[in-house]
């Protein structure tokens, strides 16, 4: 079953960015958000796609990777202990997930493979679900 929490870890679920998602509901750039909220994930994926949907790689890589790490200190401040379910569904989680996915992509890019290796695995143990519906996107 997809989505079943077999080892019976709660989830973990990231709290609402309300300020970040009305400043991008207002058109307010990434760039310039990143300045003012850099514990966003959301925004650090979000320059991370872009980055890589013009074809720099490597500010791709480096966007991802602090999105990443930002993600893991959010997840750690709503509870989580370095495993268990981060489920797609909450909206609040994906500016994480879409991270880890940057994180993943900028790394098979650049041939670090043990990484890509890495990174997939947590993205899978996050939410099984979240790879495919990113890429949906």
């Amino acid at each position: 079953m997809v989505g079943e929490n077999l080892l019976g870890i709660p989830e973990t679920l990231l709290p609402e960015e309300t300020d970040v998602l009305a400043r991008l509901d207002a058109g307010d750039e990434a760039i310039d958000l990143a300045a003012k909220f850099p514990s966003s994930s959301l925004v650090w994926a979000l320059l991370a796609n872009e980055a890589h949907a013009e074809g720099r790689t490597v500010d791709s890589y480096a966007f991802a990777r602090v999105g990443y790490h930002r993600g893991l200190d959010s997840l750690r401040k709503a509870g989580w202990r370095g495993q268990g379910p981060v489920p797609w569904r909450h909206e609040p989680n994906r500016g994480f997930l879409r991270s880890l996915y940057a994180l993943g992509r900028a790394a098979a890019a650049i041939g670090e493979s043990e990484e890509v290796d890495r990174i997939e695995k947590f993205l899978n143990d996050s939410d099984s679900s979240a790879k495919a519906a990113i890429e949906a996107e």
